[in-house]
């Protein structure tokens, strides 16, 4: 099964299709191949990964965004009109092994990338606030399909049911007092200083990049 089949059949299993009308997108982009960054040869990308061969230039993608740290693109398997993700333009397999500044970088551009895509699809006519998911799925457990860090912009309008849990009861975790305790106590924890060597690995490759 194709990596796009597989991850198509992952976020099937969430929703309740519905057909789409024609991409209110389409008048504000063009496709066009994302051109290799100028400083491409230092960063760590690898060559079977999807998204470091659109980085690279090599695969084509609707591009709607793109500075020195991170790329946006439109999704080819797409939940609503303007889905979107934001790339790291060096690869990490995951959230938690992508450097903290690397991050950072991604998420400063969600209110103004966000922002654009309401407009372009006309939500932000209809709403008054801009109504989108930002999702990330980190690991396998939760759906995550290509291992290059990724982070959805998912725009959303009133009563589209996109997520099928949405329209039923949601059932709690019923815990007592002292596990919830005991939980709170363990995360601190993994908290602690001594405890942030993945941390400080993530500083370091920061630094040896500037």
């Amino acid at each position: 099964m194709s990596v796009q089949a597989r991850r198509l059949a992952v976020f099937c299993a969430h929703l309740n299709p519905t057909p789409l009308p024609p991409d209110p997108l389409a008048p504000f982009l063009s496709p066009s191949l994302c051109a290799p960054h100028s400083h491409a040869e230092n960063r760590t990308l690898q060559d079977d990964c999807v998204f470091c061969n659109i980085i690279r230039g090599q695969s084509p993608a609707l591009k709607l965004y793109e500075d020195d740290m991170c790329l946006c693109i439109l999704d080819r398997s797409p939940l609503s009109h303007g889905h979107s993700l934001i790339i790291p333009k060096s690869h990490f397999p995951s959230l938690d092994a992508t450097p903290p500044s690397v991050v950072a970088a991604m998420f400063s551009k969600v209110p103004f990338i966000s922002n654009a895509i309401m407009k372009a699809t006309g939500c932000s006519m209809y709403f008054n606030t801009c109504s989108f998911n930002l999702l990330v799925n980190n690991g396998a457990a939760a759906g995550q399909v290509i291992y290059h860090t990724h982070v959805h912009i998912i725009p959303r309008k009133a009563y589209d049911c996109l997520w099928a849990s949405e329209s039923l009861l949601r059932r709690h975790l019923n815990l007592d007092d002292e596990k919830v305790s005991q939980l709170a106590a363990r995360i601190q924890k993994q908290l602690l200083p001594s405890d942030m060597s993945q941390e400080s690995k993530n500083e370091n490759f920061c630094s040896s990049k500037s």
